[in-house]
This record gives C-alpha cells, sequence and structure tokens, in this order.
C-alpha cells in the first residue's frame, strides 16, 4: 500500500472493505483535516492563509492533508491566475456535507477540554471556539 497515495485513490484499498466508518475515517480522519475543515467552513483561503492559522503544522503535512481532502472531493482547489498564481481552497458542496460531523466533534472537544482543564489555544486564529454556521 502507498501510504503517500490520496484517500480517494482506488489504487488505496479501504482498510475494511465495506466498512462505513473505515470509509469515513479515509476520507476526513487524520491529525488535521478535522480543523482544516472546519477552517474552510468558516470560508475560502490561500495556502499561506491556512497556514499561518495552523503554525504548528508543516508546508508539507498541510499540502499532503489538501491533496488528500482534494482526492476525496470535499476541499477544491482553485487556481486564481496565471503562474505564480495564488490558489484558494474552499470547500465543495460534498464538502459541507460533512460539516454537521465536524460540528459535533468540535462540540464534544469543548466540553472535554472543560472536563480534562485543557488549555486555551495559544493564537486565537488557531482556535476552533466558534461554531460552524
Amino acid at each position: 500500500m502507498d501510504k503517500k497515495a490520496p484517500s480517494g485513490n482506488p489504487s488505496r484499498p479501504n482498510p475494511l472493505p465495506g466498512c462505513p466508518m473505515a470509509a469515513a475515517f479515509a476520507a476526513f480522519g487524520g491529525k488535521w483535516k478535522l480543523t482544516l475543515l472546519y477552517w474552510l467552513a468558516h470560508g475560502e483561503t490561500h495556502f499561506a492563509g491556512l497556514r499561518r492559522r495552523g503554525a504548528p503544522i508543516t508546508p508539507k503535512v498541510l499540502a499532503e492533508q489538501l491533496r488528500e481532502l482534494e482526492a476525496d472531493g470535499l476541499v477544491e482547489r482553485v487556481v486564481t491566475g496565471p503562474v505564480p498564481a495564488r490558489v484558494l481552497y474552499r470547500l465543495t458542496p460534498y464538502g459541507t456535507t460533512v460539516l454537521p460531523v465536524v460540528e459535533g466533534v468540535r462540540v464534544w472537544g469543548e466540553t472535554h477540554l472543560r472536563r480534562t482543564g485543557g488549555e486555551a489555544a495559544p493564537n486565537p486564529a488557531m482556535g476552533c471556539a466558534g461554531a460552524i454556521g
């Protein structure tokens, strides 16, 4: 199995064929995908904007996560001009269908942070405190 193959790549088999949970986690599981979907739910943005917002995410990992979300049809990459073009990322209509799941995870995480005494985000831009509208 090629670990670098995007989730939407048919050559990368589902680890549990026929299991909806495995299919869901293949599409939006991972350390940063839910957070990226949350940020993109608040509007399209360019790579540098996502990079600034998610300072601990390395550019390599950010690019990989965005490519996988794009391969699964959740995010689209929009080139806005000639090379070197500014590229925008935004949710696709299909990507918006996962937002109730993202919001549910955010609400649960908020409760979990309060329960465990978790600390606030060091940078409010990195926080995910607001509800998805």
